[in-house]
């Protein structure tokens, strides 16, 4: 069997980035931030069972973890997903995609977007008003990790945020390198110019 033909447009492998990426943030300090924030929303969601809704794909690892921090806590919450993206698979957003929205009624609902980064929060926003047009009564986010800039839509932030990660693509626990390297137990930054 011959070897593929080389393609200068082809995504790298994580394997070849991942030997000069920088690690941001180790396991142990992205669990001690995760059980920080599912302590706070425990207390601030007291006597309500919020509907806590993922959004797919990037933010299963932090939202498994998330809500099992809630639960030790005895909050119950009622679980949900959505799937919207603006990337697909590259480093940069695109128009909002709409790949599977949420099954239960948002009306009247205490909302809980569960993400797994904040970065200019297009894609939140997007969903937070669709969330509020759909009559929710609260629409708070959640997010495993802020990028530190300026960039972000103004208005937009996390109610509840983990950890702050450069300005640069970041990758691993959820966050995908050209949609690899999402089950890392770590975060990373890409090499400045790679």
């Amino acid at each position: 069997m011959s070897a593929p033909d080389s393609d200068a447009n082809a995504v790298p492998a994580l394997a070849s980035v991942l030997p000069t990426a920088e690690l941001i943030h180790d396991r142990a300090a992205i669990e001690v931030a995760i059980d920080g924030m599912a302590a706070r929303i425990a207390v601030d969601y007291a006597g309500i069972r919020p509907l806590f809704l993922t959004v797919m794909h990037g933010a299963l690892p932090f939202a498994a973890q998330l809500a099992l921090g809630i639960g030790a806590r005895g909050l119950d919450i009622e679980m949900d997903y959505l799937h919207a993206t603006r990337y697909r698979g590259a480093t940069s957003g695109g128009e909002l995609l709409w790949k599977r929205r949420p099954e239960v009624a948002l009306r009247g609902r205490h909302v809980l977007l569960v993400d797994d980064i904040v970065d200019e929060g297009h894609t939140l926003d997007a969903v937070r008003a669709w969330c509020t047009g759909q009559g929710a009564r609260d629409v708070r986010i959640a997010a495993m990790v802020v990028k530190r800039h300026d960039r972000c839509v103004a208005g937009l932030c996390a109610d509840y945020a983990g950890l702050d990660v450069p300005d640069r693509y970041v990758f691993g626990y959820g966050m995908d390198f050209h949609e690899q390297g999402r089950n890392l137990p770590a975060i990373y930054a890409l090499a400045e110019g790679a």
